[in-house]
């Protein structure tokens, strides 16, 4: 072994010392059943992928951090939320955040017309917070029971297995709902030049709540301080015939580079409760909130400024969620908000396990105690000062124990 290169090794950490060939009954004979290295290699090889995410397979993410201005335009953030994360100025709080395109495979070009998904997971001082949303500011769709038959629409037929119009817009002209979307995919915004020159919209509508346990609707939204470019079709052509991760190379290029991309978080705000006055419904995510009446008020500001060092470990097993909120943000009735809050979580238990968020892209940075236990690859226990305690009351010394309630909570 060389002074300077490490050993390779099993991982039960034993030295390999022949990892090209297999051990035989002489020079041309049989392979062994004993090849533990061979064995151990190729079965660990035939594993090696997880399940590919139904619906924004083809990604890129990078780390970062959000920098709050502590102020939700020109008023306090404690004025409307209590959320750390917003509420001080110049703090800082890490984030990872994915971009994506939705329909298309995991290594589909990302020159196709797609809304382009923008997750964030913030890691706060109160758990992660993830804002899951898209390059547009609304959906195809304002009920979730439809989003399985959405997505089969655009996915390849099922014989063929080509995506075709005709299946597309078969779906769409029954669901006039789907309009707005449509105008919009098909705009010039329907196909950013990449990831950095896109908006993020949070899409749907969720609650900010105060100390006082004083709600009000919100709208969040990602500004590019790099400006907003798209491509045309033929643009997007050109570069299809050269290149598939033209956008995924543009962000690693930039960052490596130091030329850190930048966007502002700005929410639009609305006072909770019926509106009448109001030509449609604020909880409907297939429209936008006109912004002469309700104007995108900065919060804040994101710097991506550090590339991944396994894209498997921080990309192909990072998981988002709408639910993963933090105190002083909240749900609102939004009914395609609370589909996405069940289907999210469902989808990443069953694509990359029950334990999920053990993994490193997932794991909040603050201790974490839960009686939650075992499953499909638990590594660590996660539990209070007892061992022996994994369930709740308990008068146990060391059991965990509810926080306080110390704030007022929304609608009490």
């Amino acid at each position: 072994m060389s002074d300077d290169k490490p050993t390779l090794t099993t991982r039960q950490g034993h030295p390999i010392r022949d990892n090209q060939s297999t051990r035989t009954v002489g020079e041309r004979g049989p392979a062994t059943l004993e090849n533990y290295q061979f064995l151990e290699k190729m079965a660990h090889f035939d594993r090696e992928r997880i399940p590919e995410r139904v619906v924004h397979a083809r990604g890129t993410v990078a780390h970062g951090y959000f920098e709050s201005y502590g102020m939700i335009g020109d008023e306090p953030a404690t004025k409307y939320t209590r959320a750390k994360v917003l509420g001080t100025k110049g703090k800082r709080t890490p984030v990872l955040v994915r971009f994506s395109t939705v329909i298309h495979s995991k290594d589909s070009p990302e020159t196709l017309r797609d809304p382009r998904g923008f997750a964030t997971k913030f890691y706060t001082d109160d758990g992660n917070w993830d804002l899951v949303g898209n390059n547009l500011p609304v959906f195809f769709i304002r009920d979730a029971i439809k989003f399985p038959d959405f997505i089969h629409s655009f996915k390849p037929d099922p014989v063929t297995n080509l995506q075709t119009p005709n299946r597309q817009f078969d779906f769409i002209s029954q669901t006039t709902e789907s309009l707005h979307m449509i105008t919009w995919l098909f705009s010039p915004r329907g196909i950013p030049a990449d990831y950095r020159h896109q908006e993020g919209a949070g899409v749907n509508t969720y609650k900010l709540v105060n100390e006082q346990g004083d709600a009000v609707l919100c709208k969040f939204h990602w500004v590019p301080k790099q400006g907003i470019k798209s491509l045309t079709q033929p643009e997007a052509e050109a570069i299809q015939a050269k290149a598939f991760s033209h956008a995924t190379k543009d962000l690693f290029d930039c960052i490596e580079r130091g030329d850190f991309p930048e966007w502002e978080m700005r929410i639009q705000i609305m006072p909770d409760g019926p509106h009448d006055e109001l030509d449609f419904d604020p909880l409907d995510d297939t429209k936008i909130w006109p912004e002469d009446q309700f104007p995108k008020r900065p919060a804040g500001r994101m710097v991506l400024d550090k590339n991944p060092e396994n894209m498997f470990l921080e990309n192909e097993q990072a998981a988002f969620g709408t639910g993963v909120i933090v105190d002083g943000i909240d749900f609102s009735d939004d009914k395609m908000l609370v589909g996405r809050t069940f289907s999210y979580s469902d989808t990443q238990r069953y694509r990359v396990g029950p334990n999920y968020l053990q993994l490193q892209a997932n794991a909040p940075r603050v201790k974490v105690v839960t009686n939650q236990r075992d499953g499909i690859m638990s590594h660590r226990i996660d539990g209070g000062d007892n061992p022996h305690v994994n369930f709740e009351p308990s008068i146990q010394p060391g059991a965990a124990v509810e926080a306080p309630k110390n704030v007022v909570e929304y609608g009490e």
